[in-house]
């Protein structure tokens, strides 16, 4: 099955053209504002506007506020609203609210993480299995933190889903053929210092999930 990818944390024209220009299914645009992938309202929508309809424009938000939500929606012209560190009764009300597909992000270290997954039946239309980040970190993720990927072995999720967490054009091969995934995620994979994309390594990771 083809395997299909979203670049996160895009910030500029450069990188956003990159993301497009070589294939990417979905691009993301982060509204949190301790990450230094970041961005205003405006900005996202600039860049936005860049998207053709068949790529999916996806916001990512941490635990967010209705109005977040609703003004990124509007700008952005989103597609899907990604949360993180949301809870399952949130999450189904963001997806009322919003109207728009919803994914909720599980943060995964041991197998027993993964059983939150059913938690979003009827909540999310779709989850994204990440690495857990240390509990001290200001950020759920773009941290270049992976997982296990063998705790997914025998592992049939509840719902359709996608992979993230320390992807980068090294690795992705492995990461689909271990666990099935088809579609990858990846935000720092594809930088050269935290916040900063580099047009070189997106065009080199949707290269190697062509080649899948």
């Amino acid at each position: 099955m083809p395997v299909s990818a979203k670049i996160c944390g895009l910030s500029t024209t450069a990188t956003l053209d990159a993301a497009l220009a070589s294939g990417a299914s979905h691009v993301g645009f982060v509204f949190f504002p301790p990450s230094p992938r970041n961005m205003s309202f405006d900005q996202a929508a600039a860049l936005a506007a860049r998207v053709p309809d068949h790529v999916a424009r996806v916001g990512v938000f941490v635990d967010p506020d209705d109005q977040t939500i609703a003004r990124a929606a509007q700008a952005a012209r989103l597609s899907a609203i990604q949360l993180h560190r949301t809870a399952p009764d949130r999450v189904a009300h963001l997806r009322r609210s919003a109207g728009l597909e919803t994914w909720a992000a599980i943060a995964i270290k041991v197998r027993g993480d993964l059983d939150q997954a059913r938690e979003y039946v009827g909540a999310a239309d779709r989850l994204l299995f990440d690495a857990k980040t240390p509990a001290d970190a200001a950020l759920p993720g773009g941290m270049g933190v992976r997982f296990d990927w063998s705790l997914m072995n025998g592992f049939r999720p509840p719902l359709p889903w996608a992979l993230s967490g320390g992807l980068d054009a090294a690795n992705v091969a492995e990461a689909v053929e271990r666990t099935g995934a088809t579609l990858v995620d990846t935000s720092s994979g594809v930088e050269d210092a935290p916040g900063v994309k580099s047009v070189d390594k997106i065009a080199a990771f949707l290269q190697s999930v062509r080649q899948l």
